[in-house]
């Protein structure tokens, strides 16, 4: 069995056991080890075998395929899991933006909240990326004015038509 499958079927077991957020805790300290790591070298690419690069992190082989696949949308080149073996060069190009947007939308707010975003970035950036973030995932309706032409298009007053239940 291939390990990304044995993560799948790990990830599956956890959650029926501990239940879903017990699982995301778990990948959660996982990440908490590894991205501090990457982030204080992000002039340099690690590379490296699966096993040792699991190994300089201090997790399990399995926990690092959980960090791939969390990842790997945000790696330049994207690692193909299904084939993923111990010995499987890994090469961590991130794309550093990726990462931070990633995380912002995942909500983990110990992790794009880390101080070595700001080797990166510095705050001026990460401000501006976390103002994008926030309007794209902000929808704003125009206030339609009760005496105001229905925008439905039946050509009556808001209030006399859609507004009229209201």
């Amino acid at each position: 069995m291939s390990l990304y499958n044995e993560w799948k079927e790990l990830v599956v077991f956890f959650v029926h056991t501990r239940g879903q957020e017990d699982f995301w805790n778990e990948l959660n300290a996982v990440q908490e080890k590894i991205i501090p790591i990457i982030l204080k070298n992000y002039k340099t690419i690690m590379r490296g075998a699966l096993k040792n690069l699991a190994k300089k992190f201090d997790v399990s082989e399995i926990s690092f395929v959980g960090f791939l696949d969390g990842i790997n949308p945000t790696l330049k080149r994207p690692v193909d899991l299904e084939n993923i073996t111990e010995n499987s060069r890994i090469s961590l190009d991130i794309d550093f933006e990726k990462l931070y947007i990633a995380l912002l939308e995942a909500g983990v707010d110990n992790l794009y909240n880390l101080p070595e975003w700001n080797l990166i970035f510095g705050k001026d950036k990460l401000a501006d990326l976390q103002v994008a973030y926030s309007e794209d995932k902000t929808i704003t309706v125009p206030k339609i004015g009760r005496n105001e032409l229905c925008p439905c298009g039946s050509e009556k007053k808001y209030k006399n038509c859609c507004g009229k239940n209201i």
